[in-house]
């Protein structure tokens, strides 16, 4: 089997790896692997970037990852971690954003480079449940780090919104 045929058989375990914190996105939904290469020994080296440099989920999707190639074949695998570039929500894929709204889940606004968020504005969400546009922000914290928690005041339903960055 060619490095190729092995890249994308690789590509494909990485397809299955679940994010612990948002079990209906993958890794390669949420856009952390950034790099994957063959090194010159025949070890699989992934680059992953967290989307938050603090974020507690890393650890254990780094042993899911490991865990997962090895499962499928892959005995050597080496993981790096990077903080540079910074991981952005640009990273996430349709495929994500579409099960995130799925799952209950405001997915974030495309492309944003608008701060307002930082003076205690957002941007109008739409409700993940009724498709309304009447929703309001309850708290800058959610469910975990990378989200916020809102309301929709149309059908009353509490939605998590993955926030912008």
């Amino acid at each position: 089997m060619t490095n190729n045929d092995l890249t994308t058989r690789a590509r494909q375990v990485l397809e299955t790896v679940c994010d612990p914190e948002i079990p209906v996105l993958t890794v390669t939904d949420l856009g952390i692997v950034r790099h994957l290469e063959w090194g010159e020994d025949g070890t699989l080296e992934l680059v992953i970037t967290p989307t938050y440099s603090g974020c507690p989920a890393m650890n254990t999707i780094e042993i899911n990852i490991r865990a997962a190639l090895q499962e499928a074949g892959f005995d050597q695998v080496k993981i790096t971690t990077a903080l540079q570039p910074a991981w952005t929500t640009d990273w996430l894929s349709e495929e994500g954003r579409r099960k995130l709204r799925a799952y209950g889940i405001a997915p974030p606004a495309e492309a944003s480079l608008d701060k307002k968020a930082l003076l205690g504005a957002h941007d109008v969400l739409e409700c993940p449940h009724c498709r309304s546009h009447n929703t309001e922000m309850i708290s800058q914290f959610g469910s975990t780090a990378c989200k916020a928690l809102f309301r929709c005041l149309d059908c009353r339903e509490p939605f998590d919104y993955f926030k912008c960055h």
